[in-house]
């Protein structure tokens, strides 16, 4: 039941997120109570002052004690991608009115290295799938995502899942409900490699995220450096006081 829950009120979650980037709600009024949004989602309000509170915790909306619920201005003028630096969702999910495409670079199973065993917590002789991809917002390029998963923990991945959103399959078909991530994130030169994909020149840096993401018993199920296009992505830190 909670992890049903869980679900119900990310989805619910999403979609108001999406309302905010495409315009739906006013920046200038509330947008609409908790029992209206309620009515409306056919949910609990306690459902709804979840998914609304994650929304605050992105730095999406804030609360006015007896006015209502209000979206942040300056979340939205920002041309960059703004990621909140504990997401769990992918790529597409953070890109809400916009087109997310992806090339295939590399699409193998293979067993771990050392250093994937340690971070995914396998054996050597525990199957990986090895995965890179280049990721596109609006046909420009945005990230080249290389990524590890244990065959244990996500299976039936194809192709044409890579070329879609792999959070969707492991959400909506693999039924997996996602905890927390780690990241470590750097400011390194590109190489040739990056230049080839994302369109750079030879100067231009690169932000590297290396990120280990855990599904919601605690077990991790993904092992990832992603190479960011330096001038199209910022990672925003939101720290909520609580009384």
């Amino acid at each position: 039941m909670e992890k049903k829950n869980q679900n119900k009120y990310n989805q619910i979650a999403k979609e108001i997120r999406q309302r905010i980037f495409t315009g739906t709600y006013p920046l200038t009024q509330p947008i609409p109570d908790e029992m209206s949004l309620a009515k409306e989602f056919s949910c609990s309000r306690m459902t709804m002052k979840k998914a609304l509170e994650v929304l605050v915790l992105e730095g999406l909306l804030y609360r006015k004690r007896g006015h209502g619920t209000f979206i942040i201005k300056s979340a939205l003028k920002d041309d960059k991608f703004n990621i909140p630096f504990d997401e769990v969702d992918g790529l597409t999910a953070q890109s809400p009115g916009k087109k997310v495409t992806s090339k295939i670079l590399k699409f193998n199973v293979e067993f771990p290295d050392g250093e994937t065993q340690e971070r995914l917590n396998v054996s050597k002789e525990t199957p990986v799938y090895n995965i890179s991809r280049v990721r596109y917002v609006n046909d420009e390029p945005f990230v080249i995502e290389n990524s590890f998963y244990p065959t244990t923990v996500v299976s039936g991945i194809t192709e044409e899942i890579l070329h879609g959103s792999l959070y969707s399959y492991f959400k909506d078909d693999l039924q997996l409900g996602f905890g927390s991530t780690h990241k470590e994130v750097r400011a390194c030169q590109s190489d040739a490699h990056d230049r080839e994909h994302l369109n750079y020149s030879v100067d231009s840096p690169v932000l590297e995220v290396t990120r280990v993401a855990y599904l919601n018993n605690g077990i991790p199920f993904e092992y990832s450096k992603a190479r960011h296009h330096f001038d199209r992505f910022t990672f925003r830190v939101v720290n909520v006081t609580r009384s």
